[in-house]
C-alpha cells in the first residue's frame, strides 16, 4: 500500500509548544488523529497571530483549508508538551501548503508531519483570491 509522504522544508521560522490535554485522549489511551487536526489549526492560528492576521483576514482576504496529509511517526499522551513548528511554502498563485513538524518536547521524538493546503478567498466577492502580496513576500519571490 503506497503511503503518504510529505517533503518538509528544511526551515521553519515558527515554533510553539502545545500541551495534550485529557480531551484529545481517545480509547487507545493515546491522541485521537482527529483531535491532531485541532492541534494543528491551534498552531496555525498562534502562527498567523504573530504575523499580526487571523484565519479570516490576511490582507484583507480568508484562507480556505483545500487539503490535508498527515503522516503519524509516534504515540504522545496526555500531559505530554509537544513543540509544533509551522512553515508556508510551495506557493501558487491563489495559494500555498502549510507544513507542520510535531516533535516530543522532552524526548525530541517525531510526532508526525502534515501540510494544509490553503486558498485565499475573498468573502466580499464570493469567489478564491490571489495570495496577498504582503504574506507571500515574506515567504516566496515566486508567484
Amino acid at each position: 500500500m503506497a503511503r503518504i509522504k510529505i517533503d518538509i522544508p528544511k526551515k521553519f521560522e515558527f515554533e510553539t509548544n502545545l500541551d495534550i490535554r485529557i480531551q484529545d485522549i481517545n480509547y487507545g489511551n493515546h491522541v485521537g488523529h482527529d483531535c491532531f487536526i485541532s492541534i494543528l489549526h491551534e498552531a496555525r492560528l498562534k502562527f498567523f497571530k504573530t504575523l499580526g492576521y487571523t484565519e479570516t483576514d490576511i490582507e484583507g482576504k480568508a484562507l480556505v483549508i483545500s487539503d490535508l496529509a498527515v503522516s503519524y511517526k509516534s504515540q504522545c499522551f496526555y500531559g505530554d508538551a509537544l513543540k509544533i513548528q509551522v512553515q508556508p511554502a510551495e506557493f501558487n498563485k491563489y495559494g500555498c501548503d502549510i507544513f507542520y513538524r510535531v516533535t516530543h518536547v522532552k524526548t525530541q521524538a517525531l510526532i508526525l508531519l502534515a501540510k494544509t493546503g490553503i486558498v485565499f478567498f475573498d468573502y466580499t466577492q464570493n469567489k478564491i483570491a490571489r495570495v496577498p502580496e504582503p504574506f507571500a513576500g515574506r515567504y516566496s519571490s515566486d508567484i
